[in-house]
Order: C-alpha cells, then sequence, then structure tokens
C-alpha cells in the first residue's frame, strides 16, 4: 500500500489504493476514528492442483452445456422466417424435432447455469486460495464460443436491428419510418421482425444505427451474416466489460475474479448479450469502460482528507472516461445515468463541496450535450430518437412488477363490477414507477455525494430500479444493475442475491424468443427431459471430480466493506 501525504497532513494515492478511515458517533456527539480497513484486495494463493482439476472439470461441463444449447438452438431457436439450416444436411433434422431441440437446448442452459454455480466457488472472496483473472477469462471464451455461431437465442430483436440497419443505410429516417413502411412487407429483412415491431421506429442511440448502417452495407439482405456482425458487435461489448471490471475491481477493493465471475461469465450475459446479440452488451461495455477511464488517475480520497494536487493525465482522462459513457449513452439511454454519478466522484476527489458538486455537474453534463450533438449530427441521424423513448412500453413483461400490478388492478376492477382498466392503469403505473426510479436516483445521488455510499454502489442501485420499474422488463435489463456492483459490491450478501437473481432471470424466457402458443404442453415435456440429462452429466462430472460438490476452504476473515473513498 502506498500513502502520499500532502502539506495538510492529506493521505492519497493517484494510481493505487488506499485504506480508510471512517468517522464513527460515540455517545455524547463525539465522533472516533475506526480501524483501517484495506482497500486492496487481499492477495489469495493460487488454487492447489486437485483444485485445478476440479476447476477443469467445471470448465467442461459448462463447455459441453454451451455445445448443447448450440445444437438445441439449431430446432428450437429463434430462427428467421426462412431458415438457412433447411438446407443443411443431418443439422435440418433438429428443425423436424422442436421437442428434442428444445430439451436439448434446456439441459445445455442447466449445464451453464451449474456450471456457473460450481465456478463460483473459485471464486468466492472467503477463501485462501482463488482462481486468476485469466483462468475466469479464459473460461469465459470456452463458455461463449459455441454460442457466437448459431441461430440468435431467446429474442428476435436482433432482425428488428437488421431491418432498421438497412433503413439506415438505405438513407431513410429510422426514427420516422417502421421496417413494414421503410422496406416494404414482404422484404425478408422485415418479415424477420416481430409482428408489434414492423411498424415502430426504434428508441437506440444514433450511434448503434450508424454501425448498424454500415454492417448492412456488408450484409445486404443475408440474414445469416447480419446477425454474425450484429452479434460481432455484442461482443465487443463482451471484451469492453471483460477488460473493465477486474480494474474497476481492484479500485474498489473486490477480488477482480470475483467481479469477472458475476459479471462477465453471469448466464444472462452469455444467453441474451452474446447468444440474443443484445445492443445493450455494447452500451453497458462502453459505461463501464469510461468509469475506468475516467477514475484511471482519479485519487482515491478518505472522507475528511485535503485534495491531493492534480495528478499528471487526471483531467485528460475524466474527459475521455466521460466522452466514452456519453458514446454508450448514444447506443442506450441508460448509460448515460453513469455521467452524473461521475460527477459526484469528480466532486468528492476535490474538495466534496456543493460548488464543488455543481462544477463537476456542468463539467460532465458540457462534455455530454457536446458529444452527443456530435453524435447526433454527425451520424446524420438527428435527435429523433429521444422522440421514441417510449416504445419498448408497448411491451408488458409478465417479469415485471408494473405490469403485475397492473393486471391485479384489472383484476380487482371486474370483481368490483368496475370493468377492467387493465389498459388504464399501465401508463398511470409506469409513470409512477418512473418518478420513483428518479427519486432514487437522486437519493443516491446525494447520498453519494455526502460520502454515505460509494458512486459506483449508487450507480448500480438505480440502474437496477429504473430496470425494475419498467413496464417491459426483460432478464438481460438486470445486468444494468449487476455489472456495475459486481465491480465495487464487497458485501456476500450482494452476492448471493446477485446470484439468486441471475439464476431466476436465465430461464423465463424460451429459447425460441415467444411462446408456444397451443403446444406450450411440449415445454414440460422438453424440460423433463433436459433435466434427466443435467442429473446425469452432474453424476458422471461428480464421478471425474469427487470434491465438485463440497464447499472448499474458506477463512475465517470477515471482508470490509469500506464505504467512505471513491
Amino acid at each position: 500500500m502506498v500513502t502520499g501525504v500532502t502539506p495538510a497532513g492529506s493521505r492519497y494515492a493517484p494510481h493505487v489504493a488506499v485504506g480508510e478511515q471512517e468517522t464513527q458517533p460515540e455517545a455524547g456527539g463525539r465522533t472516533t476514528v475506526a480501524a483501517e480497513s484495506p482497500v486492496r484486495p487481499r492477495d489469495a494463493d493460487p488454487l492447489e492442483h486437485g483444485e485445478r482439476r476440479t476447476l477443469d472439470i467445471v470448465r467442461r461441463f459448462g463447455t459441453v452445456g454451451a455445445l448443447l444449447l448450440a445444437v438445441g438452438s439449431l430446432g428450437a431457436g429463434a430462427a428467421p422466417v426462412v431458415n438457412p439450416v433447411q438446407n443443411i444436411p443431418v443439422l435440418r433434422l433438429f428443425i423436424r424435432i422442436p421437442t428434442v431441440s428444445l430439451a436439448i437446448a434446456f439441459a445445455g442452459m442447466a449445464m451453464m447455469v451449474i456450471g456457473w454455480l460450481l465456478l463460483g466457488r473459485f471464486a468466492r472472496p472467503g477463501r485462501n486460495r482463488l482462481a486468476t483473472s485469466g483462468q475466469m477469462s479464459r473460461t469465459l471464451v470456452m463458455w461463449l464460443t459455441p454460442l457466437l455461431f448459431i441461430p440468435p437465442l431467446f429474442s428476435r430483436d436482433v432482425y428488428a436491428y437488421l431491418a432498421q440497419s438497412e433503413i439506415v443505410h438505405r438513407g431513410m429516417d429510422p426514427y420516422s419510418l417502421g421496417p413494414a413502411d421503410a422496406l416494404g412487407v414482404g422484404d425478408p429483412l422485415t418479415a424477420g421482425v416481430s409482428n408489434m415491431w414492423r411498424e415502430t421506429s426504434p428508441p437506440y442511440g444514433p450511434l448503434y444505427l450508424r454501425f448498424g448502417g454500415w454492417l448492412a452495407s456488408i450484409s445486404g439482405n443475408n440474414i445469416v451474416t447480419g446477425v454474425l456482425l450484429h452479434r460481432g458487435l455484442a461482443l465487443i461489448g463482451v471484451v469492453l466489460i471483460v477488460w473493465a471490471l477486474p480494474r474497476l475491481a481492484r479500485r474498489f477493493g473486490v477480488q477482480p475474479v470475483t467481479a469477472l465471475w458475476l459479471g462477465a461469465v453471469n448466464p444472462l450475459v452469455l444467453f441474451h448479450l452474446v447468444a440474443g446479440a443484445h445492443n445493450d452488451s455494447l452500451a453497458l461495455g462502453l459505461m463501464v469502460a469510461g468509469l475506468e477511464l475516467g477514475l484511471r488517475k482519479l485519487p482515491i480520497r478518505v472522507k475528511g482528507d485535503t485534495p491531493p494536487p492534480l495528478a499528471p493525465g487526471e483531467l485528460r482522462f475524466l474527459i475521455l472516461g466521460a466522452v466514452v459513457i456519453t458514446l454508450g449513452g448514444a447506443v442506450k439511454f441508460q448509460a448515460l445515468v453513469a455521467l452524473p454519478f461521475l460527477g459526484v466522484m469528480i466532486a468528492r476527489r476535490w474538495h466534496g463541496r456543493l460548488k464543488d458538486l455543481f462544477r463537476a455537474a456542468v463539467f460532465v453534463t458540457g462534455i455530454g450535450a457536446v458529444v452527443m450533438v456530435v453524435v447526433c449530427l454527425g451520424s446524420g441521424l438527428g435527435f429523433g430518437w429521444v422522440g421514441n423513448m417510449g416504445t419498448p412500453g408497448m411491451v408488458r413483461s409478465w417479469i415485471s412488477p408494473i405490469s403485475e400490478l397492473s393486471n391485479l388492478g384489472g383484476l380487482l376492477g371486474m370483481a368490483l363490477g368496475l370493468g377492467n382498466h387493465t389498459d388504464a392503469l399501465v401508463p398511470i403505473l409506469s409513470l409512477l414507477g418512473y418518478l420513483v426510479a428518479a427519486a432514487i436516483t437522486v437519493k443516491f445521488l446525494w447520498d453519494s455525494f455526502q460520502w454515505r455510499y460509494r458512486p459506483i454502489i449508487g450507480l448500480g442501485v438505480s440502474l437496477g430500479a429504473v430496470s425494475v420499474l419498467h413496464v417491459a422488463l426483460q432478464p438481460w435489463y438486470m445486468l444494468w444493475a449487476v455489472i456495475p456492483l459486481a465491480a465495487a459490491a464487497g458485501t456476500s450478501r450482494f452476492r448471493v442475491a446477485a446470484t439468486i437473481v441471475s439464476v431466476a432471470l436465465a430461464f423465463p424466457a424460451f429459447p425460441n424468443g415467444g411462446s408456444y402458443g397451443g403446444r406450450i404442453y411440449v415445454v414440460p415435456q422438453a424440460y423433463l427431459a433436459g433435466a434427466v440429462v443435467v442429473v446425469l452429466a452432474l453424476l458422471l462430472a461428480r464421478r471425474a471430480a469427487p470434491g465438485l460438490l463440497r464447499r472448499g476452504d474458506r477463512t475465517t476473515e470477515k471482508l470490509a466493506e469500506p464505504t467512505a473513498y471513491s
């Protein structure tokens, strides 16, 4: 641990983490300085030979699951209307046995989730020996590689991306024309878009659609090429997440391997950002990369310390960080929530006064506004996307609390003889949800400025509130909370809660990106068959590694969760 001292007695470290001193009140109003708690995560020993063998079995278990999911996607995935697999000998068999394909896909999903849970034992901070970040990253590569070259899974959104990108490529305005209006109903790109989105314009930022327009110039009407190119764009986001997470984790006293396990190898990342090719991946990647760049030269301060002098390159990296975060917002608007929290970090780095907060707000807002104007005008797409922000609200997700409250209100209305007012309740409750999410964001901004929370924790909680209180809540939306919190929340309670949420949300979406309508009976049949496969695979894995399901070594060390530094 390196500590610098200013003439005023300030303790800081421009490039490395330092400890903290929290003031805690005593009876009578006096305050005492608490014992110093470490910021830098504890150095763990490498895994022993037997643990490395078990890790290898877990890796193979998850890789087999990824391969099964890839095979099952051929007959149970969100295939295009004109499915090219029909022309491939042997592989087209899976289209003709959709229930078997669904069983194979479910077995793969379950094996990947179980593999992730087993992998977590090697990333638990309380252990004496931990896997390395390199081992965790290589595991991620093994598991995601089979998912790169398969049909889309769990959602058909990527086909909407293709159609919107083609609209941009043809020089039309994607923010005023839907695929059916711009391309025509008979266009193969329009045919792949879900019916409810064929006549709607997207809420995505101009940067993403401009990227899509360039990709459309390569893929043309070839849907397979288009899907692979957009998945490549999503993969760039995953790479940025993998790059930024361990660096942010070191700053905030979290084990880098723990952050990678929870935030990057998470099943929601593999299923939805990689296999589903969602543009949230690029937006999230740019957001966390921007945070890492912005904080790179920012000294880690303790509450009450005199701020250190400006470090070489500090201002340059702050500007670069704000620029990259804004680029993430030009993909999906949610990423812009990181800008005010970056501003709070800057204000705390200065003197932590209200005028510092105002200066920091002007600083990040000015950079964000300039970058956004340049992107909107430079892309040639303008600001039409701002008026389309309500488009996702056309969907009512059954896992959304807002949606379920609306349904409950409709049922109560019918029970009381007042009629079904579900449709009227949705916009009212949605507005209330937005207001509550805004209030939570403001609260955590202020509390972070007052040194009650780390700003990045406030960011994760705020983005979680925005996601949960949206009527169109989808499983991958929760990654907006999990990924930033994975880098900064050091408590076991958070990891347990995030693990439960990630596992619970890994299964609600069907691999075909829709429902089975009148054939819903095939789902329990397929899932039961897949469960049998998973149990057999677990028995084989346990035989190969008898210690696979054991708890493993732990220390009695209590992990500190410092809050008074940034």
